[in-house]
């Protein structure tokens, strides 16, 4: 899906339905749990695809491969080919999927500390 960029010469209701058709398509990227699961296994070092299949079980290969191409097309990852044989093939993060990686850290810390209350308010929730 592509949301063109707001021009100057669009009218201010058009740039902003096409900037929140952006925003929401970005933060379904990114709120995907496992393009944050990716995102966290690169944040210190270039992985190969095999490396972040095995560290993201359970994830398919398929979803994998969507997950990366989704988030090397949204400029957050790189994809690397070497000429080897077999062929190698590294993942890393850019310099934006490095300042997404400190939001996702903080969000996953909220979640951790949050998680106790979350249990208890869905408990009380669901006896209602």
């Amino acid at each position: 899906m592509t949301h063109p960029i707001p021009q100057a010469d669009d009218t201010a209701a058009d740039r902003c339905e096409q900037a929140r058709d952006l925003i929401r398509d970005v933060l379904e990227r990114v709120g995907d749990k496992w393009s944050v699961v990716v995102i966290c296994q690169l944040s210190d070092t270039t992985r190969r695809f095999n490396e972040l299949r095995r560290m993201s079980a359970p994830i398919t290969q398929r979803m994998l491969s969507t997950t990366l191409r989704g988030l090397e097309r949204d400029g957050l990852v790189t994809r690397t080919v070497h000429d080897t044989t077999p062929p190698r093939v590294d993942y890393a993060l850019t310099s934006r999927g490095l300042s997404l990686l400190k939001i996702v850290r903080d969000l996953a810390g909220w979640a951790e500390d949050n998680a106790p209350g979350i249990l208890e308010s869905r408990t009380t929730f669901d006896a209602r």
